[in-house]
This record gives structure tokens, sequence and C-alpha cells, in this order.
């Protein structure tokens, strides 16, 4: 055999083993590690055994244990299914290509106490869900003797509210109260002869002193306050 043949024989094998040894490398890099139980635990770390929180997009091995026969192992996300079987046990190894978005893994036997979650590359941007607020609810009673309060829905005497939104639940119960809210931007009452049950919407934008009285008997001590707040 020449030189040049020689040569070319060490520099093929030199360039196979140094693939062989990149593609462990990868490999190992790669790899990741679940386990779920014995008890009520889930978890997947890395190769040094931390948790993984964030990844890079590409191909991972994982290495499954699965300790129990009333857990499983269920990891998804885009693109990815995987899962072992509740009444299973033993050791099963997938591999996934994870592109950028958020994976999950959990026990789909007890979903709320046994899951995690993680992040590979940067996730989609997603538009928040638009805030909702249901108003709360107010209690403003008057009579029928001469009594009038604001109360909370549970009861509780209102000494001071946030601003924000709130639906009055208005109770008149005499023919001679009335029930009177004055508000920064709010200025609403019953009629005197009027008895009976109404809602109002009662909007704080403004930081202040609430009122509410009977007209009539605001000075016979029909009246309360309550301090606006951010």
């Amino acid at each position: 055999m020449t030189r040049v043949a020689i040569s070319v024989v060490v520099l093929a094998a030199a360039a196979l083993f140094l693939a062989a040894g990149g593609s462990a490398r990868s490999t190992q890099e790669t790899k990741l590690f679940g386990t779920v139980g014995p008890d009520f635990s889930i978890s997947l770390v890395n190769s040094q055994g931390g948790d993984v929180t964030k990844l890079d997009p590409g191909t991972y091995v994982i290495q499954v244990k699965d300790l129990s026969d009333f857990h499983n192992f269920h990891l998804f996300g885009p693109g990815v299914n995987e899962t072992t079987g509740i009444a299973a046990m033993g050791d099963v190894t997938w591999t996934v290509t994870f592109t950028d978005g958020t994976y999950r893994f959990v026990c789909d036997a007890h979903p709320t106490s046994m899951i995690g979650r993680f992040t590979v590359g940067t996730p989609p941007a997603t538009s928040p869900p638009p805030a909702t607020s249901t108003p709360k609810k107010l209690v403003l009673t008057s009579g029928p003797g001469y009594t009038i309060t604001l109360k909370t829905q549970a009861g509780k005497a209102v000494k001071s509210l946030k601003l924000g939104t709130y639906t009055v639940i208005v109770r008149d119960r005499s023919t001679f109260h009335d029930a009177h809210i004055v508000a920064p931007g709010f200025d609403r009452s019953t009629t005197v002869a009027f008895v009976g049950t109404k809602t109002w919407k009662l909007k704080l934008a403004k930081t202040g002193t609430l009122r509410f009285l009977c007209d009539p008997h605001a000075r016979q001590g029909m009246r309360g306050s309550a301090r606006i707040v951010r």
C-alpha cells in the first residue's frame, strides 16, 4: 500500500472517530431524565440533575422512569405528545423535537398537584385575554326605622371603597324615607314615597368621600360615609 493510500485511510478513520465522538457528545448534551412516583412527585432534569426550565429548540432524548402504577408521565406541547400508562411501570425512552413554545409534563391522574412546565426558545407572543371584572356588590338599606346602612353583600359595614365599578342594591323600606348616594361624579336617590328595591351601577373614578343618607332625616342620624381610596 502506498503512503498516499495509507494517509487516506488514516484520515478517513480519524474523521469517522471524530464524527462518532461528536455524535456521542451531542447525544449526551441533549439527554433529559423524567421521573414520576413512587410518591406524589414528578420531575424532568438535565444530565447535571438540574430542573429543566428552559431549553434551546432541537432534538432531545428523554429517559423516563415510571415508578408507580397509579401515576403516569405525560409530556406535551407544540409537536410533542408522549405518555406512559397510568397502570404501567418501568423505563421508556422517547426522542422528541422541541420547537419554540411552552411544554408541560403532568400526571394525568393528579394534574393539579403533579405538574411542571418549561419553555423552549422564544415562545410566540400571545395577547393577554381582555380584562373582565365582575362589579362588586353593595347593599344600601334605608328604613323601616330611622336607620340607613351601606354594607357588603356579606353584611359587613362599608368604611372604605377602592376605585372601580360597583353594583348597589338599594332597599328602600319606608314611605317617609329615601335612599341617597353622593360621590364624586355620582348623585342618585330614590323618592321619599318609593318603597321597594332598585339596582344602581356605581362607578368610582376619583378618590374622596362617598356619602349615603336619607334626605328628610339626615339630621336625625340617617347618614353615613365611606372613604374612596386607590
